[in-house]
């Protein structure tokens, strides 16, 4: 079976943890003392029903509060696909909680809620799907049940939203399905409530949307993580790469460059665990040995000659900004590019973006919590990079705080 990741993104108390439980519940993906578990902690709180989203909602504050704060992570399968799910906050305050679970996702739920219909929230999870390259967003309309199930409200929100979604450049597939998390509806099962509706339930979708391609099997790319030298009789001699594939295929016999020394070698043998491949690809962690000794170590970067990536010491890249102390120009941090880390300067403040209106702010040349635009760095050893829309690998970054190892940014290099 393959594998689809998703991840939930919408405002406020729109249901996205009620939704995941509903699905873990009605799929049947939960053990009898999960339920019971549940079941009894709804009781305590008085809760008229049982709070499926205590499945998801693991934190005291977060059960406390009834809101979601940190990214919790949950797999289940079905005859058809095995999946992982992302299910983040939606306050405004965690949105980069929301970035990292979107980060590896295929796929995004964006909840609207039928009562209030489509919000900022909605955008700024949207317009982060879109900087994500998320090219498939499921637009779940969920509490139609306290809307009566009508059709004219669902029609008005999805409406507007494909309005709004149509200025985004790379979703290229919008799924509307009118929801109610809590009481089941369109969820696993087709709802009974909502016979003008014609589609397919939420499940099935996840079930069947084509995902493919997400990988770049062109341009072969391998981030050196460590060096082995396992230092024993049996293994006298070995010196082996360790590292996850970033992009492409490599097999035995493949004339590669190393970067940065530009050395040419070719590949002798590639390990996977204890076994020998005769190929591997992304996202496939190896091991790699060479013909030749050359000196390479953490943060070097193996490549085919005849596709290689850019590089440069001035880059250009949409930011979101994490952390709390607003970014000024000028600010000097640490990036980190695959297993590679150099000093960086922000040399520029190009601008940031409206969520509302999406529009360049560019009289502003500061960054503060959750905000996001473009910016250049300046960065201290050249990088070796595709651009994000080629490779989410190699076409992506963390900025830090070298004073408090604080992960400050994202970033997507464009």
């Amino acid at each position: 079976m393959d594998l689809l990741r998703f991840t939930t993104a919408g405002s406020v108390d729109d249901g996205k943890s009620t939704l995941i439980g509903r699905l873990l519940y009605d799929s049947k993906s939960i053990f009898e003392d999960q339920l019971e578990a549940i079941e009894e902690s709804s009781r305590k709180k008085g809760d008229e029903n049982v709070n499926l989203a205590l499945l998801t909602d693991g934190l005291k504050a977060e059960r406390e509060q009834g809101i979601t704060i940190d990214v919790a992570y949950r797999y289940f399968a079905t005859p058809k696909r095995k999946f992982i799910i992302a299910d983040t906050p939606g306050h405004i305050q965690y949105t980069r909680n929301m970035v990292t679970g979107a980060s590896t996702a295929n796929l995004a739920i964006i909840l609207v809620d039928a009562r209030k219909g489509v919000i900022e929230q909605t955008k700024r999870h949207s317009f982060i799907a879109n900087l994500l390259r998320i090219q498939h967003v499921v637009l779940a309309v969920n509490k139609m049940d306290l809307v009566d199930y009508s059709q004219e409200v669902y029609d008005e929100i999805v409406t507007e939203y494909r309005a709004f979604a149509s200025r985004l450049g790379n979703i290229v597939n919008i799924m509307p399905v009118p929801i109610s998390a809590l009481e089941g509806d369109n969820v696993v099962d087709k709802s009974t409530q909502m016979d003008w509706y014609e589609g397919s339930s939420l499940l099935y979708h996840l079930e069947n949307v084509h995902v493919g391609g997400e990988e770049n099997h062109v341009q072969a790319r391998f981030p050196v993580q460590w060096v082995i030298r396992p230092q024993s009789n049996e293994f006298h001699d070995f010196r082996g790469f360790a590292g996850r594939i970033a992009g492409g295929v490599f097999k035995p016999g493949d004339e590669v460059v190393i970067l940065p020394s530009g050395f040419t070698t070719s590949i002798k043998k590639i390990y996977q665990d204890e076994t020998e491949l005769e190929e591997a690809f992304a996202p496939q962690s190896v091991c790699m040995t060479l013909e030749d000794e050359i000196d390479l170590s953490r943060g070097d970067m193996l490549v085919k000659k005849n596709n290689p990536p850019e590089q440069g010491q001035d880059i250009e890249a949409m930011i979101c900004w994490f952390s709390s102390s607003p970014l000024q120009a000028r600010a000097k941090l640490v990036l980190r590019h695959t297993s590679k880390e150099v000093k960086a300067l922000v040399s520029e403040i190009q601008y940031k973006i409206d969520i509302e209106t999406l529009r360049k702010i560019e009289d502003d040349r500061s960054f503060s919590l959750n905000e996001i635009g473009r910016v250049k760095l300046r960065v201290g050893s050249p990088l070796f990079y595709d651009n994000y829309r080629k490779n989410r690998h190699t076409g992506s970054f963390v900025l830090i705080d070298p004073g408090t190892n604080e992960t400050v940014a994202a970033g997507m290099i464009g």
